[in-house]
């Protein structure tokens, strides 16, 4: 049997215009995900606050603990028991955000606990507050450090956005499911799908390693 390619460059423009929904359901999700991580892992930080550190490890456990799909389907296709109807896209961007969120808090709780006690005892000893000796003088020096491990969370984060097909979003997954729909070369626009993402994911790395070849030049990154 012959490879015939020909169905994949008639469908180019779809898979194109799939990718660019790809691109935007990821980096909605990368933003809400990296929102909800910071919050979580610094309410991580302090045991001693019983209810938000309580409050913060139960969703870093049940987020963890269960797969992606499941609670994909629990807002698309459980909320509307409810009466809660979220558009495909909303449910696929919260719920890809609040799975990318759990990881990237332990990211952020690793990057702040690796900073010296040093830094913020320093701090409140010239009159800073908690609040405010975290925000200037810990999360800046914590941010560089999150860098190499948030990328590979960026990574995971777009593979992991081909999911949201099954939600009828029209990623560049599913416009490559309704070209095998009609052209049954399934093979050939599977290979596609997967050039696509190889390229998104390669694109990516390459700009994280840029940024991190740049901070490592300035000495930021030991």
């Amino acid at each position: 049997m012959e490879l015939d390619f020909s169905p994949v460059w008639a469908g180019l423009p779809q898979l194109l215009q799939g990718a660019l929904v790809t691109v935007e359901i990821t980096a909605a999700s990368l933003l809400l995900g990296c929102v909800m991580g910071l919050l979580i892992g610094i309410g991580r930080l302090n045991p001693k606050r019983r209810i938000v550190y309580g409050l913060c490890t139960a969703y870093v456990a049940t987020i963890r603990g269960t797969p992606l799909l499941v609670q994909l389907f629990i807002l698309f296709f459980g909320l509307p028991q409810f009466g809660i109807l979220l558009p495909a896209f909303v449910c696929g961007v919260i719920g890809l955000g609040v799975y990318s969120g759990a990881y990237v808090s332990e990211v952020v709780r690793g990057a702040i606990q690796s900073i010296d006690r040093g830094q913020m005892e320093a701090a409140r000893s010239i009159g800073m507050s908690s609040g405010l000796a975290m925000r200037s003088v810990v999360l800046p020096q914590a941010v560089v450090r999150m860098i190499p491990p948030l990328g590979n969370e960026f990574i995971a984060l777009i593979k992991n956005s081909a999911l949201v097909s099954l939600l009828t979003i029209h990623d560049v997954m599913h416009e490559g499911q309704k070209i095998i729909s009609v052209s049954y070369r399934s093979l050939e626009v599977y290979l596609a799908i997967a050039v696509v993402y190889f390229i998104l994911t390669g694109a990516t790395t390459l700009v994280l390693r840029h940024i991190e070849l740049r901070l490592r030049a300035g000495g930021m990154v030991q």
